[in-house]
């Protein structure tokens, strides 16, 4: 990425986790549950009966995991901030111990050279904040604010770099639509407004931020986008790959740049936002970052009895597929940057999240060789180049994910890592992939890298 223009020049390596998938000791320090931790004890809802109780152990091995970190080379970190951990309660009294765990982590962070970049919100709702109506509850976004009020007191000296919200439509669509993540509901008069209360939170929480860090706080928020096309050449099926992109696109990104929400999307939800007087101005503060996680293109097809967007995905011939079913489609990255460069003049972009899971074997000396993982880290990384060749102020590019992890619904069985986890050992293993990832930064780094697959 040597060529990367001179939008964004201080280009930063980075591995991405997340405060569930990893910490454990979900019941140390006065943690109290989250929506995930009553998520996993739901039948059926998590594969194998999986938690993240124990997850990686990272809140006890994190001085190892930054060693880790040293060790790829990484010139920064992304993580997130459990909000049960710090506010016990959703809001009001500070759990010391809670924020002490992210005071050292930070600490040890710098001391080992490596950028902090801090995720607010990745998914782990206080239960005591559901139990009082979740994100639907337009008094989350307010509890939000305070947290970020609260982290940014506390970290702020030292904490520049910030996401505010990851995925917004993984919580609002998956969570209170599709009912297959935590909180589990579904029902779309309940979605519509979590989607509303989750944006209106990033807004409150940037100026949160911006009013209570002591360092100037650069604030954005994470989006997980894919690109939208048609399975087939009809009007129908066009039709569908618009709907599909407003409902995982547009719905977040017009918003969040002033455009408010898409018309044709209100048509199809046939349900109003709960907007109040300031809330589209609140929610449209300038970021200073964009945060993009890519996985995989949608494509689509018309399917008029099926749930909203009325768009089915559909399978592509021959094409490769991650361990989670999903399509290898590096272009996508590249198409997805150069949009919100071209479409929404995005300043600064990070690649927040991109990586793919495999079904990696321990070879008998101990060795990882994935290399699946490798070649699409590769691809997408050539990816993200062609695309800063292009115009896109790519300011940087974080690998999903530093380690293996709790996966959400799918437990322990779908494995993202650069380092190996054997859970019952909790023993890190550096993978090929990882291995590649440090060669990568480090040819950066001596101006050798005018291609990744050189």
């Amino acid at each position: 990425m040597s060529d990367a223009p001179d939008r964004a020049p201080d280009f930063v390596w980075g591995a991405a986790t997340s405060a569930y998938q990893i910490e454990g000791a979900v019941q140390e320090d006065g943690r109290t549950p989250s929506i995930w931790d009553t998520f996993c004890r739901k039948p059926g809802a998590i594969d194998n009966g999986d938690t993240g109780d124990v997850a990686c152990d990272h809140y006890h091995r994190w001085p190892e995991d930054i060693g880790l970190m040293q060790a790829l080379g990484l010139d920064a970190y992304r993580f997130s901030i459990a909000w049960p951990r710090v506010l016990p309660g959703g809001y009001g009294r500070v759990n010391t111990a809670g924020v002490d765990f992210y005071d050292r982590l930070v600490d040890g962070l710098l001391a080992a050279g490596i950028r902090p970049y801090a995720t607010l919100y990745h998914w782990d709702l206080p239960q005591v904040l559901e139990d009082a109506g979740g994100w639907p509850n337009r008094d989350t976004a307010y509890h939000f604010a305070e947290f970020a009020s609260v982290v940014a007191d506390r970290l702020g000296d030292r904490v520049a770099d910030w996401f505010t919200v990851n995925e917004p439509l993984c919580s609002a669509w998956i969570g209170y639509l599709e009912g297959k993540m935590a909180p589990g509901i579904q029902d779309l008069n309940q979605a519509i407004p979590a989607a509303h209360h989750l944006l209106l939170g990033h807004g409150l929480a940037t100026a949160a931020l911006r009013a209570g860090s002591a360092l100037p706080a650069r604030v954005g928020a994470v989006l997980n986008l894919s690109p939208c096309e048609p399975a087939g050449p009809g009007e129908a099926d066009a039709a569908a790959a618009r709907r599909a992109d407003g409902h995982t696109n547009r719905w977040w990104l017009d918003p969040l740049h002033g455009r408010g929400y898409p018309q044709d999307m209100l048509s199809v939800y046939g349900i109003e936002p709960p907007v109040r007087t300031g809330d589209l101005e609140t929610i449209a503060a300038p970021m200073d970052h964009l945060g993009l996680n890519y996985y995989f293109r949608q494509v689509v097809t018309d399917d008029p009895t099926g749930p909203v967007p009325y768009a089915r995905m559909v399978g592509v011939p021959d094409g490769r597929q991650t361990a989670m079913g999903w399509e290898v489609h590096p272009d996508g990255l590249e198409e997805l940057l150069l949009r919100l460069t071209n479409e929404y003049d995005a300043q600064r972009i990070y690649v927040t999240e991109n990586g793919s899971a495999w079904p990696d074997e321990v070879l008998p000396d101990g060795q990882i060789e994935d290399k699946d993982r490798t070649i699409y880290l590769e691809d997408h990384l050539e990816a993200s180049l062609r695309a800063a060749r292009g115009g896109a102020p790519l300011a940087g590019y974080f690998c999903w994910s530093l380690l293996d992890n709790f996966e959400w619904a799918y437990g322990y069985a779908k494995r993202f890592g650069l380092v190996h986890v054997d859970y019952p050992t909790q023993r890190r293993t550096m993978k090929a992939s990882g291995y590649r990832y440090a060669e990568i930064i480090r040819r950066h780094r001596e101006g050798l890298l005018s291609s990744v697959k050189s």
